[in-house]
């Protein structure tokens, strides 16, 4: 019963930051995946993505390895300051400091091919262009 309770704990410690990323991905997902003006082709290629829309697939260090994309939002937005507390009791200004964050990003940085984050969004592709681990 206590190696039950101990593993327990250490689930808990480890699972609780993870929820600030995830509600991250699923307010892009609401924001940008969802409507009627949302091609099919582009829900299809941003769920497929997940987290690698801000994330780079394969990397060794993989919830560290932010893409272009991931890069530029974490400026704004931090894990720390999205706790599961804080999620919790100020939902809606968790969101609305997401929403504020993907809107300046979107409007104010440039993928490294010189388009800007948002104009890819609108066009229907995904936002970073370096989403694979090259060695």
């Amino acid at each position: 019963m206590k190696r039950f309770a101990i593993l327990l704990g250490c689930v808990c410690f480890f699972v609780s930051p993870a929820m600030a990323i995830s509600e991250f991905g699923k307010q892009w997902k609401n924001d940008y995946l969802s409507g009627d003006d949302v091609s099919d082709e582009f829900k299809s290629a941003g769920r497929k993505a997940g987290c690698y829309v801000c994330h780079v697939k394969d990397h060794p260090k993989k919830k560290e390895a932010r893409n272009e994309y991931g890069q530029a939002l974490h400026k704004y937005l931090k894990k720390e300051d999205f706790t599961k507390e804080y999620m919790k009791e100020h939902p809606e200004e968790a969101k609305a400091k997401m929403v504020e964050a993907f809107k300046k990003v979107n409007a104010e940085h440039k993928s490294k091919d010189g388009t800007l984050f948002g104009e890819k969004i609108k066009a229907g592709k995904l936002p970073a262009v370096d989403m694979e681990y090259k060695e």
